[in-house]
């Protein structure tokens, strides 16, 4: 497998394999997968309604014990990506991105009640995004 870079750690979705990844013996494993998904999802590579793979298959696929992959899962189902349908499996949750949006303008919004004034909220967000600012 090509590295795609030195913290990539998870080979791209193969449609035609499932939705699988390759553990990285240096990380724990729970958190590989969950990031993984958060990456995927949030990417919109996994869309509202996609179904995952089961615990166990999943589990067989990368090699690591189908509980690691449950805990995983529950984690990615607290954080609201994806929800269970009982006998049925696990499915991708939609407008995450919303979601996403909705913590955004909160946390501005708090910023800005805090008495943080937009340009120095600007001025923060093109560092964060390696930018230069025009101020």
């Amino acid at each position: 497998m090509e590295q795609m870079g030195q913290m990539e750690q998870f080979a791209p979705i193969q449609e035609s394999e499932g939705r699988y990844m390759e553990i990285n013996n240096t990380g724990n494993v729970f958190e590989q997968i969950v990031n993984y998904y958060r990456k995927y999802i949030s990417l919109g590579l996994l869309e509202e309604n996609d179904r995952m793979p089961s615990c166990r298959e999943l589990a067989i696929k990368i090699g690591v014990n189908h509980k690691t992959v449950d805990k995983a899962y529950q984690e990615l189902v607290k954080e609201g990506l994806i929800y269970n349908v009982p006998k049925k499996g696990f499915f991708v949750r939609g407008k995450v991105v919303q979601k996403e949006n909705k913590m955004a303008k909160e946390v501005i919004l708090n910023l800005k009640n805090q008495g943080v004034e937009k340009g120095e909220l600007l001025s923060i967000i093109e560092k964060v995004y390696g930018g230069e600012s025009d101020d």
